[in-house]
């Protein structure tokens, strides 16, 4: 899609990561890709290897990308957080944090992530929401280098990946949200949300996909649920039945004085596969499946090669867990 109008400026940034502050004059005569994200996003983060290649392939062309991290969690605020995600990922281009949403507004941006490709006269050509598309992207990175004199070719280094069928797509369990602020009546409890206040919820058993269950004592916070109390035989509980290939979570520690803590995982009711475990997932010597939080970020949880219905359970004895969203993927 085209769209020739003026680039807005990089308005309001509280930082920068990997450069020093740049402007949209700075960056005249350059092809710039600016790509909104926030890293707990798994929609974005299944977009860095493409970022990263023609970041590699064509910088030395003249292209040039700024990711403008805009959070969505109050703790993606943090400098600290977007570095050491910045880091994980290897990403070296430049990272702008948008952390007042000034460069998200002047972009009249709604979606995490949304790419906009600018020309060298500083004129957006070319937007993209969301996953896919990269082979056009490609071309139109290729198109823009072209007209800026850069000799870069066409041969394509990415490709998309391949279309799922509209079954499974519909089908597969939607992102949840924990908080009381976000949730869309995800929650499957009849005891509802009661804001700032610890609920002490009673798993009903019979549950739907599309919904999470709570048993035992949540702190209803208004962007995660944050377990309650201290217990020692992980005997409260967030489960969730789904239907995807993978499942992640966001998770974050809310206890200072406890800087990392155990939340054992399991597939309808047994350990995860080892052959199905998340990047995150880790094993017991009694051979328990748990992952070990200790920043907050989005958790892998289980990686399957197809489409299957689970139930995911999620207990952990710290009053230090809080949860904020699951997301699913094929």
């Amino acid at each position: 899609m085209e769209r020739e109008v003026a680039a807005p400026d990089f308005d309001g940034i509280t930082g920068w990561i990997n450069s020093e502050p740049l402007s949209m004059s700075q960056l005249k005569g350059k092809v710039v890709l600016v790509d909104f994200w926030t890293y707990t996003c798994v929609n974005c983060i299944r977009t860095f290897p493409y970022l990263k290649e023609w970041h590699n392939k064509y910088s030395d062309g003249g292209l040039r990308i700024v990711g403008v991290h805009t959070p969505e969690f109050l703790f993606e605020h943090e400098r600290a957080n977007v570095e050491k995600a910045v880091t994980e990922f290897g990403l070296q281009y430049p990272i702008a944090q948008d952390n007042d949403f000034k460069t998200w507004r002047a972009f009249s941006n709604r979606f995490w992530p949304h790419k906009y490709l600018i020309d060298k006269d500083g004129l957006v050509r070319y937007h993209v929401i969301g996953e896919g598309q990269y082979q056009e992207t490609e071309q139109w990175i290729q198109r823009l280098l072209a007209e800026t004199g850069a000799s870069v070719g066409d041969a394509r280094t990415v490709s998309d990946a391949p279309a799922l069928s509209q079954e499974v797509v519909s089908s597969i369990t939607p992102e949840l949200y924990l908080g009381f602020g976000y949730s869309r009546g995800q929650l499957g409890n009849f005891e509802g949300f009661d804001a700032y206040t610890v609920i002490t919820y009673t798993d009903p058993g019979d549950r739907e996909n599309g919904r999470f269950y709570a048993q035992g004592d949540w702190y209803n916070d208004s962007e995660s649920l944050v377990h309650g109390r201290v217990t020692v035989g992980l005997e409260d509980y967030i489960v969730v039945p789904f239907k995807a290939g993978n499942v992640n979570a966001v998770i974050k520690p809310e206890n200072e004085d406890e800087p990392f803590f155990e939340v054992y995982i399991t597939i309808d009711n047994k350990p995860v596969e080892k052959s199905k475990a998340g990047e995150d997932i880790r094993y017991s010597d009694k051979g328990d499946s748990f992952i070990l939080v200790d920043t907050a970020k989005m958790y892998s949880l289980f990686r399957s090669k197809q489409f299957e219905s689970h139930e995911i359970r999620l207990a952990s004895n710290s009053d230090g867990f809080g949860l904020y969203t699951f997301t699913f993927g094929p």
